[in-house]
């Protein structure tokens, strides 16, 4: 049996088990939260958070100078849906013009199946928009997950996972892949601060979108090893 688990750990490579391990936490976590959720109180720690963002004893009144609720709104527009279709056409007809028709229909996958899964969790759950603090912009859609957190990580994690791999030197590489994880924290911050989101909404949109970014990433991986190839149809000889 041993032998057998040697074997077996030998031929799994460390980025996949790394993928799993980080998956399963994902999973975990957003169950986890998806619980919190559907309570029929809010929970302390969503309500402690959100009241943080706001003035104390002013539920109406955002903390911060003026022009930081305008910065949270351009930034929250970056996890928008009209955003995220421009970003992702941008890169999807980029790579049809430099013939990597794979590597764009990957991308197409990873984010049209993360939007479609984000609208049937959001269903599922059923959660509505908190009503504690005031909104400083208007949402009609549910609230668990967040939609802006879960779409900015399977989006920019995925586009910049993929450009890390074209990118000469380790440390262009890290700024890039940090660069997209702090947009979509940042993102995912604003939703807090602008009063639409409870915390847990947004964490559970980030473990989702990880999760997601993840699994697609492996199915990726499994394709090209299935192929010979990498994904953008290259073999695995070429940079």
């Amino acid at each position: 049996m041993k032998n057998a688990a040697n074997a077996l750990l030998n031929r799994v490579e460390f980025p996949v088990l790394l993928a799993g391990l980080a998956i399963a936490a994902g999973l975990w976590g957003f169950e986890e939260l998806m619980e919190m959720a559907r309570a029929t109180t809010p929970h302390a720690f969503d309500t402690e958070i959100l009241l943080a963002f706001r003035q104390a004893g002013r539920p109406d009144s955002p903390i911060g100078p003026l022009w930081l609720q305008g910065a949270m709104r351009d930034i929250t527009s970056l996890g928008s849906g009209s955003v995220l279709v421009l970003i992702v056409t941008a890169v999807i007809v980029y790579l049809l013009l430099i013939r990597r028709p794979a590597t764009a229909l990957f991308i197409f996958v990873a984010v049209a199946g993360g939007q479609v899964l984000s609208s049937l969790l959001k269903a599922g759950i059923d959660r509505p928009r908190p009503e504690l603090v005031s909104h400083l912009v208007n949402e009609t859609t549910l609230s668990f997950p967040s939609g802006h957190a879960m779409l900015s990580a399977v989006t920019y994690l995925t586009l910049g996972a993929l450009a890390a791999r074209f990118l000469p030197g380790r440390t262009t590489k890290i700024y890039v892949l940090s660069l997209a994880v702090l947009t979509t924290l940042l993102v995912g911050i604003s939703r807090i601060y602008l009063g639409v989101h409870w915390p847990s909404d947004v964490l559970a949109g980030w473990c989702a979108g990880f999760v997601w970014a993840m699994l697609c990433w492996l199915a990726a991986r499994v394709w090209q090893r299935w192929r010979g190839q990498r994904p953008d149809g290259d073999s695995q000889t070429e940079d």
